[in-house]
């Protein structure tokens, strides 16, 4: 609110022009680099130069917090075309990176944008992620690389993953509010106000016929504010869903979906890694009864405890990324115990969708043990207020490894995901045969599917993926169930072993 500590976490939100820059150009002939992040998603709190063409940064951390720096995003200035540059990021906080295993930065030229159209690339040679100096508390690792620019006096941008800002989020909103086509199945409203006054905005999307007898989905992304590809996941899943394609209309007409695109708006505007202004990770705050602190979990929970209370929610899915794993993957709930209905069923909808995007997601690396330092994630929460389908899809930094690929992820890829997870859901919840006469029906596009959807003998794609992870799992156990055990009495450490 107007007022508040929080005031300059708005877009906005702190007018004026920014002070002047900390060196000032000698002169034409000065080859410094000029650095700015003081714009929305920025973090960069610190630039030192160490050699002609060599500087050291320092992130600044998460706000209110003195860790949680993965995600970068800031500009440089007076570029020079020639020379070789080494930029050294002196205090990330994860042991491990991606950029260990070939992922590169990310480098945005806007002269290269303006005359030839080219917008974010990969740049970077000798990429290294190592620790950094003994004795620093807490321990420090560094991501260092070189690269040079394509133009002398040049004003550019690097980024861990290609931006996607709250003012991004809200053009596309009021673009679709303008639309007299879209907003007539697709209503935005308000889900609440972030602790700075940020809008968390609620999209219903469904077709205007019958809505009392559908079952709901409940989609959600940038929980975490670094991890930006959710948004363009979930800008593909917006964008297929809302279009004239037929199968779009089909989801329409089955489905009401409840979607929050943006959940920490707050973090994505100050450049947040992780946390939101809270100084916590908002995806282990869905156990708590925090509204004040958490306004945009809290009631996306208590839109889904009322959805709950009208119909079936068919999926929850909530839309990260992952700094350490190649490709695509999921993780779902096992709370073990169950039967071998349950148990296996959890594992349908990844198991489907690898099949949809084979080049992308792996279901080997999905995981579905509930962990303890998990339990107050949107993913687990979900699933013990009843929503037995509740997944996190985590999307490389990096990319695919998968059909012989070893490239890192675009943008279109990202956004192809919301395109494989609508085709999905239509695989997921494939009439019965018997059914089918009351029903709309669609032609499978898949080589692994069963022969024709609904055809007098034909497997259901539902039942042909649980008999493939009951033998999956039989495989993957290394010995077959004794003839007095079942599912039940294998535990989900002993599955993912």
């Amino acid at each position: 609110p107007p007022g508040s500590c929080f005031t300059r976490s708005r877009v906005g939100g702190a007018p004026g022009p920014l002070s002047s820059p900390a060196a000032p150009l000698e002169g034409p002939q000065d080859t410094t680099l000029l650095f700015e992040s003081r714009f929305e998603s920025g973090n960069l709190q610190k630039a030192v130069k160490v050699g002609p063409f060599e500087y050291v940064l320092t992130l600044r951390p998460d706000l209110y917090t003195t860790k949680h720096t993965q995600w970068f995003y800031f500009r440089v200035q007076n570029t020079r075309r020639d020379p070789l540059y080494r930029f050294t990021i002196a205090n990330l906080a994860k042991p491990k990176s991606l950029y260990g295993e070939g992922m590169r930065p990310l480098l945005y030229s806007q002269r290269d944008a303006q005359s030839r159209g080219i917008g974010w690339r990969r740049v970077g040679a000798d990429v290294r992620y190592y620790q950094g100096g003994s004795g620093e508390e807490p321990a420090a690792f560094r991501l260092s690389w070189t690269a040079r620019f394509p133009h002398d006096g040049d004003t550019c941008f690097f980024a861990h993953s290609y931006p996607y800002t709250y003012s991004d989020l809200q053009r596309y909103l009021r673009a679709l509010a303008g639309d007299p086509v879209r907003s007539r199945y697709c209503a935005v409203r308000a889900l609440c106000r972030s602790l700075a006054g940020n809008t968390v905005y609620l999209l219903t999307i469904t077709s205007p016929t019958a809505a009392a007898a559908k079952r709901a989905v409940v989609l959600s992304a940038r929980a975490h504010p670094g991890e930006s590809g959710g948004s363009w996941a979930m800008r593909g899943f917006l964008d297929f869903l809302l279009s004239a394609h037929a199968d779009a209309r089909l989801l329409r007409r089955l489905f009401v979906f409840k979607v929050v695109p943006m959940l920490n708006p707050d973090g994505v505007v100050v450049g947040n890694s992780r946390c939101s202004l809270a100084g916590r990770d908002p995806n282990r705050a869905y156990g708590t009864a925090l509204r004040g602190s958490f306004p945009g979990v809290w009631h996306l929970r208590a839109t889904v405890e009322r959805v709950l209370a009208e119909r079936e929610v068919v999926l929850y899915c909530d839309f990260h990324r992952h700094s350490r794993k190649n490709n695509v993957f999921m993780y779902g709930c096992d709370g073990g115990g169950a039967g071998a209905g349950p148990r296996l069923r959890q594992r349908v909808f990844p198991l489907m969708l690898s099949k949809n995007a084979p080049e992308k997601f792996s279901f080997p690396s999905c995981k579905f043990k509930v962990q303890k330092s998990k339990a107050g994630t949107g993913r687990v929460v979900m699933w013990r207020m009843g929503v037995s389908n509740s997944y996190t899809m985590e999307v490389a930094f990096g990319g695919s490894t998968l059909g012989g690929r070893s490239s890192h992820f675009t943008v279109e890829d990202l956004k192809s995901l919301g395109y494989h997870l609508c085709d999905t859901l239509l695989d997921f919840c494939d009439p019965h045969p018997a059914k089918v006469g009351q029903q709309p029906r669609r032609e499978p596009r898949h080589p692994g599917w069963s022969r024709g959807r609904g055809d007098a003998g034909a497997v259901p794609q539902f039942q042909q993926c649980l008999s493939e992870v009951d033998v999956l799992l039989r495989q993957r156990l290394g010995r077959e169930l004794g003839s007095g055990s079942s599912w039940s009495d294998v535990s989900p450490s002993e599955l993912e072993s």
